[in-house]
């Protein structure tokens, strides 16, 4: 049986009470981090565009775009929120998967439960748990072994979220097994993502998850009309790991232990707003600064050492990591992360925007940076790294970091997610009430008792 059935009958057969309690407070966490991220990116280049549009299409009346109120078709209303959810590159990740699970699944789930008229916040929490397995499972299992994947080209996020956003809307609209397998495999004759938006530091790298929800929620809505996909669309002779991958996957890792082992339980919230292979050098970097309360301009030189995807995907070229020519440059740079933690003692929204790239002091303490391969860190998904600050003192402070703070080694509490949502909230042009933001974070913490998940659709608008 192809995996797109096995995750058809997935959905369908995983209840709540089947979520090990780990996965129900991850999933937690990774719903406020969601709504923060989001509320954050609200009026940020790309998806400010992406809403302005959508307004002028106008449509009907199902779906709520966050902040704003408007009301407008389900699938554009997903685009638009998950549009603003990716700007600051600050969404929950997947590490070893490469991929940002919830910015595909949590507007998925928000909208098309406003447009099949009622879910609980049991069912919200399921479909969101078992999305994120199974986007999750499909970063795991492509090309198992090979330290780079980053080479092949492809936007995994975007790639795999055509089709898991599918399946959260199949299962949220009730599709049966037949039209849930249908659901998937019109969302894979739509699957895109490319890594081209990386290198050439462009506003469509934002925007990636914003195509897939749309998409997939489109092929969930078609499928329930009746509409027939493609029914091994993982696993057949043109098939998404033939197509895309060159059969090279492990079917084991893909569907092996389905329904008792959850991948969503080993999903990251993200500390700093950038790309998480910056992560271990930028906490190496900010440990090595408080430790020795290091002045930016007592340094001398700066080396770091990385695994090579890490090296080619943010170290290189870096006449352009060190200098960005734009803000998007600055979320995908070992550079720029770790001159800003030495030249400010803090890493935030504020320190990767137009305003911010043009910053003398990041800046100077960026040219003194220079990036080179470790094999030993050639490992792939989240790259260990290693900073060495030397001083004109002479004096050397050294740091390896083998994972980042965040990582289901070491994983935020549900306060650290909650501080987090309270500065993305004061960072956002729209900023949130005081009153919506302790509402929010009540209601996160007690979703599994929700009724109604419009409750907390209710509080998302200002």
């Amino acid at each position: 049986m192809d995996a797109s059935n096995l995750f058809a009958r997935n959905f369908l057969n995983v209840k709540y009470e089947d979520l090990p309690q780990k996965v129900v407070d991850e999933t937690k966490k990774q719903v406020l981090d969601l709504i923060a991220v989001a509320v954050g990116g609200y009026g940020q280049a790309g998806a400010k565009e992406v809403r302005e549009m959508t307004l002028e299409w106008g449509g009907a009346e199902q779906a709520t775009i966050f902040i704003s109120g408007k009301k407008v078709p389900a699938p554009n209303a997903a685009q638009v929120n998950a549009s603003m959810a990716h700007s600051l590159d600050f969404d929950d990740v997947h590490e070893a998967a490469i991929m940002h699970p919830g910015v595909v699944t949590i507007p998925t789930a928000l909208v098309v439960a406003e447009l099949a008229g009622r879910l609980s916040g049991k069912e919200f929490i399921q479909a969101i748990a078992v999305g994120g397995d199974m986007i999750s499972r499909m970063g795991l299992a492509t090309r198992p072994g090979d330290e780079d994947v980053h080479k092949y080209g492809w936007h995994f996020t975007t790639l795999n979220g055509f089709m898991t956003s599918a399946a959260v809307a199949g299962k949220i609209l009730g599709l049966s097994e037949e039209k849930m397998i249908s659901a998937i495999g019109i969302g894979y004759h739509q699957s895109c993502g490319n890594g081209q938006v990386v290198k050439d530091g462009v506003l469509t790298k934002r925007l990636g998850p914003g195509f897939a929800v749309k998409g997939g929620i489109t092929g969930a809505i078609l499928a329930q009309k009746g509409v027939t996909g493609a029914i091994n669309s993982m696993e057949g002779v043109a098939g998404y790991y033939k197509v895309y991958h060159g059969n090279s996957y492990s079917r084991d890792i893909l569907v092996g232990e389905l329904g008792t082992r959850f991948e969503s339980a080993n999903i990251s919230i993200k500390p700093y707003p950038c790309c998480r292979g910056t992560h271990p050098t930028i906490d190496a970097t900010m440990i090595l600064v408080q430790e020795n309360d290091i002045a930016p301009d007592k340094v001398e030189s700066i080396r770091i050492w990385c695994g090579e995807g890490t090296l080619g995907l943010l170290g290189l070229p870096l006449e352009v990591k060190a200098k960005p020519r734009n803000f998007v440059d600055s979320q995908f740079s070992l550079a720029w992360g770790c001159a800003t933690a030495i030249a400010k003692k803090r890493v935030t929204p504020s320190n990767f925007t137009e305003q911010a790239i043009k910053d003398a002091d990041i800046l100077a303490v960026a040219a003194k940076i220079t990036v080179e391969n470790d094999p030993k860190y050639n490992k792939g998904g989240l790259e260990p790294a290693k900073v060495e600050i030397k001083m004109k003192d002479g004096a050397t402070y050294t740091k390896e970091m083998l994972t980042a703070t965040g990582s289901p080694e070491k994983p935020a509490t549900f306060d650290e997610c909650v501080a987090k949502f309270r500065g993305c909230a004061e960072f956002s042009t729209s900023p949130m009430p005081e009153d919506n933001a302790d509402k929010i974070i009540a209601a996160v913490k007690d979703l599994d008792k929700m009724e109604d998940i419009k409750d907390l659709i209710k509080l998302l608008v200002w």
